[in-house]
């Protein structure tokens, strides 16, 4: 007599009552923030006319104010290539400490993990509210604001790469009776050279992207400009900005790809 045959399933009852319980918490987070929120639907369906309003005052952009906008986006994009050389400085020693396989103890480790978690979780509009209040506004604080806010980034994913590199050349480069300093340029820096280079490509490139809205907290930059038209409801200033902006943010984003594919 044949066996009785087993129907084939992906998951046991025991796994699919616990997906299916999974389902119910996350809904009942949904709609328990939903109600938490208070948010109200009644703008929606003026919404449309709201902004084809608002197109319409912004068209045509203002290009005769676009030559009071070159000095702005030339801060901008200064901010961004100086915050992130700075970053760049001070995230070397972060993801070196920060490394499980080159950090000299459990303190320096939990310092370097301390120090990125602390830039990453703040974002560049606070720490730029934070130093205006310390360095006055304008370019200054803009500019250390976007290197504190980036140290976390690189020191996070360099670190990851240093944890990744093949210690048998470090350890080649050990066997030549090399000082600490050597064996981290000859050892160590060679195998994260590609990383660190792409890294901090990228990051300038998200750093464009962020400086060009510290003007808002005062914090120099393009973002001045734009919070002035917009306060004073210059809409088609406003639109020409945009439009400077986005131009600005397309050449950093062809920069950044193209730099990368160059360190792969």
């Amino acid at each position: 007599m044949a066996g009785a045959t087993r129907e084939w399933s992906r998951f046991d009852a025991r796994e699919r009552l616990f997906r299916i319980g999974g389902a119910l918490v996350a809904v009942a987070v949904v709609v328990g923030s939903w109600e938490w929120l208070d948010m109200s639907l009644q703008y929606v369906t003026t919404a449309p006319a709201q902004v084809g309003d608002l197109f319409g005052r912004m068209v045509p952009p203002d290009w005769g104010y676009l030559p009071n906008a070159v000095g702005p986006l030339a801060e901008t994009i200064q901010i961004a290539v100086v915050g992130t050389i700075a970053a760049v400085m001070m995230a070397a020693p972060v993801a070196y400490i920060s490394a499980e396989n080159t950090t000299p103890n459990r303190a320096t480790y939990a310092l370097g993990k301390l120090i990125v978690t602390v830039s990453r979780s703040v974002h560049t509009i606070v720490w730029a509210l934070l130093f205006v209040v310390m360095l006055g506004p304008g370019a200054l604080a803009g500019t250390v604001a976007t290197a504190v806010r980036s140290i976390g980034f690189l020191a996070k994913l360099l670190g990851e790469e240093i944890e990744e590199i093949d210690f048998g050349q470090v350890e080649g480069v050990r066997a030549t009776g090399a000082s600490p300093a050597q064996l981290l340029i000859y050892g160590i820096v060679p195998q994260i050279k590609p990383a660190l280079v792409g890294l901090s490509v990228y990051r300038w490139d998200i750093n464009v992207r962020a400086a060009t809205i510290l003007g808002f907290v005062g914090a120099g930059g393009i973002g001045v400009q734009l919070f002035e038209a917009i306060d004073s409801f210059a809409w088609r200033t406003v639109s020409a900005l945009l439009v400077a902006i986005l131009g600005v943010v397309l050449v950093s984003e062809g920069v950044s790809a193209y730099a990368r594919r160059k360190v792969r």
